[in-house]
This record gives C-alpha cells, sequence and structure tokens, in this order.
C-alpha cells in the first residue's frame, strides 16, 4: 500500500447543482469547488442553493472559484454561501490574497503551467497563501480537461504544498513517484469526471477515489 498516496487530498470542483451536490458529498471529498467566474461554462452562481451548502458535513472544505473578482464581491460571496476557501484563477495580486487570508480563509492561488513553472511568480506568493494550484495554460483561465507535462514539477523546489489539477481522470493513477516526491497536498479533478456539465459522474469520483486510496 502506497502510504503517501493515501494522505493526498481530493477536490471535486465545478459543482452545481442539489442533488449532485449532495451525492457527491456523500463520497466526504476533502474539498469542494464552486466557480464564479460568469464566463464560466459551470458558472454556479446563478443555481447554487445556499441551504445545500450550508448542510455539508464541515470536513468537506467549500471553495470558491475566481477569476479577477474584487475583495468585496469575494467576500460577500464566501460570508453568504459559508464558504471555507478561494482559489484564485485570475491576476490576483499578493496583496490581495494576503486579505483573504487575514479573513480566515484559506486561499489556494493558481498558478498556470505552458513550458514552464514560472518559479518568480511562485517566490511573490509564497507567503500570501496556503496552497498553490498548478493547472494547465489556457486563455479561458482553466477547465480545459487536458493535463500538463508532470515533468515540470521536477523544478518545483518550494515547501508550500500545491494541488494538481488540469485534465486528471483515473487513468493518472497510481501516481508517478516524481510527483510524490513533492509536497502535492490535493488533486483537482473536475471536466473528466462529467455527464454534462457542472454534473459529476458520482460512481466515476467513487471509483477514483478508492483507487486514489489504495
Amino acid at each position: 500500500m502506497n502510504t503517501v498516496n493515501r494522505s493526498i487530498k481530493l477536490k471535486v470542483c465545478g459543482m452545481r447543482e442539489r442533488e449532485n451536490i449532495l451525492q457527491v458529498a456523500a463520497l466526504s471529498p476533502d474539498y469542494m469547488g464552486f466557480i464564479f467566474y460568469k464566463p464560466s461554462k459551470r458558472y454556479a452562481g446563478e443555481v447554487l442553493d445556499k441551504k445545500t451548502l450550508d448542510a455539508l458535513p464541515k470536513s468537506i472544505i467549500k471553495t470558491g472559484v475566481f477569476v479577477n473578482e474584487g475583495y468585496k464581491e469575494i467576500i460577500r460571496l464566501t460570508k453568504y454561501f459559508g464558504l471555507n476557501a478561494v482559489q484564485l484563477h485570475g491576476k490576483e495580486t499578493p496583496a490581495l490574497c494576503m486579505q483573504l487570508k487575514n479573513e480566515g480563509l484559506q486561499v489556494i492561488k493558481v498558478l498556470h503551467v505552458g513550458k514552464d513553472i514560472d518559479a518568480q511568480g511562485l517566490k511573490s506568493y509564497e507567503d500570501s497563501c496556503d496552497y498553490f494550484l498548478f493547472d494547465t495554460a489556457d486563455a479561458s483561465w482553466g477547465g480545459t480537461g487536458r493535463a500538463f507535462d508532470w515533468t515540470l514539477l521536477d523544478a518545483y523546489n518550494s515547501s508550500k504544498p500545491f494541488f494538481l489539477s488540469g485534465g486528471i481522470d483515473v487513468d493518472h493513477l497510481p501516481l508517478p513517484e516524481s510527483v510524490l516526491a513533492k509536497p502535492l497536498w490535493a488533486l483537482d479533478v473536475n471536466s473528466r469526471f462529467e455527464i454534462s456539465l457542472g454534473l459529476k459522474d458520482v460512481e466515476k469520483i467513487k471509483a477514483f477515489k478508492t483507487k486514489l486510496q489504495k
């Protein structure tokens, strides 16, 4: 049994529909993500039910996903929906990240990976976020369903734990030892586990979670 792999958290992102949220919550993911970026095809802001989120187990970290949103609107939405964390996909400054961190929110700063990992970008956010999230670079700010070249993580020398995102599927397990050697905190799954936009395949997530824990 891979004891390193057992400690890796699971985040299911792009959730919207009430019954689907409850079904996925029954699998006890560590994080659940809700997208508040209006251009996204998985935008949840107008359909998300506050009572459903209020009823989720406290063990699930409710995460709001934002792109270049202002401080006041982020705070308004996190308070209204009772969110515990924010995932920032845009050009948010380290100062904004620190403001949100000081509000008691977990701050996950996304870094988009193309041909390399931006070492300078990493350094500028080290103190102002709790986690990094590496996602595939794209003009749409994520949700591509495509994985980046994970060997680029070999250059990651920070001790800051990170989420790994971008087209992750069951076939990616077991994870390469080179990835496990880094401070990987969680896997972030979304489009590869969908029946339709924003609607997750519960059985596939269950199978992935089981395989992740082996």
